[in-house]
């Protein structure tokens, strides 16, 4: 482990990034293996109460067919991941207040009798409702920072409580959770500072997981257009980074991450990686949550996206993992 200050960050940020990345990539072997991750990702509803500068399901965007799983197919969905041989499910929605602490815990007893690991990336709740949820058995939870750069949150993140935000974070950890977070890199004046910044408030909490992806601005939001192409690399030394100062963690290999570059996963699999997320929402859904836009496979059938996925995988002499794949001890 290394203990990085915030400087030698920055440096390595502006670095090249090829040693960085065979670094990351020996350390991720060191402590976390050869194993990939699959989790199994259900998108349950598209209807998200914020308004993210950034967010194609943002609540102001009206070219958005919206929609929501009943509790019914979100179950039969995880019996059908979990049977497919998913060991854990991820439920992630917009901040959609339909689903109520009631129906959420309802929805996580059913699931957890499959014998799952679950994870859950639902938004903000009150720690009550985080404490009924976990006892309900959910294990992880995926709330992202996006930046710790306060003053770039609240420009883009109208009407939203940044300490709040924090606050979440640090009440799931003290609960137990698996916490999860990560930040967006490339945002609109978003400083390499700001970006080390993240890291370590990553290393402060103490997370578990932590995903990072480069900034990619839905066409009907208020930032479209303002792209930096170099956010790819700079998302993958942010992952880089953050597998050194803490080798145990399990990070995804982002979904963003192929939109910008076709090979993006298997790349980042190759810096630090270990974990990948493949959307097994029913295929008329998958086109409707779209956060950003250009996501591969949406038409693929989940087996034919698995099956593929596996025989990379394989390829590159990494082997799926067959446990529930907690952060290791």
């Amino acid at each position: 482990m290394a203990d990085l200050d915030k400087k030698e960050i920055v440096d390595l940020l502006v670095s090249s990034g090829e040693e960085l990345f065979l670094r990351a990539d020996k350390i991720r072997k060191e402590n976390v293996g050869d194993e990939i991750h699959l989790r199994g990702l259900i998108e349950f509803s598209n209807i998200c109460k914020r308004n993210c500068f950034y967010c194609g399901i943002r609540r102001d965007n009206k070219n958005v067919e919206r929609y929501r799983l009943d509790e019914d197919e979100i179950i039969k969905t995880a019996k059908l991941g979990v049977e497919a041989g998913y060991k854990t499910i991820v439920l992630q929605s917009g901040e959609d207040d339909f689903f109520n602490i009631k129906k959420l815990t309802k929805i996580v007893e059913e699931i957890k009798k499959f014998d799952v690991a679950l994870t859950l990336s639902i938004g903000e709740k009150t720690k009550e409702e985080y404490r009924e949820l976990k006892k309900a058995g959910a294990d992880r939870f995926l709330l992202r920072i996006e930046t710790t750069d306060e003053a770039l949150y609240k420009k883009f993140h109208p009407n939203m409580d940044f300490k709040n935000r924090i606050n979440c974070l640090y009440n799931l950890k003290e609960l137990g959770y698996e916490t999860g977070t990560g930040s967006l890199v490339g945002l609109p004046n978003q400083t390499i500072e700001s970006l080390a910044d993240d890291i370590l408030f990553y290393k402060k909490l103490d997370s578990d997981m932590i995903g990072i992806g480069p900034f990619i601005p839905h066409p009907d939001t208020p930032l479209f257009g303002k792209i930096n192409e170099n956010n790819f690399n700079l998302a993958l030394k942010m992952m880089a980074i953050t597998r050194i100062m803490m080798p145990k963690i399990n990070i995804p290999a982002t979904t963003a991450m192929e939109v910008i570059n076709k090979e993006g996963r298997m790349i980042a699999l190759k810096s630090g990686a270990n974990v990948i997320m493949p959307n097994i929402t029913n295929s008329d859904y998958k086109e409707k949550y779209e956060i950003y836009p250009g996501k591969e496979n949406l038409n693929n059938k989940e087996d034919d996206y698995k099956k593929l996925l596996e025989e990379k995988i394989i390829k590159m002499g990494r082997t799926i993992a067959k446990d529930k794949g907690f952060k290791k001890a």
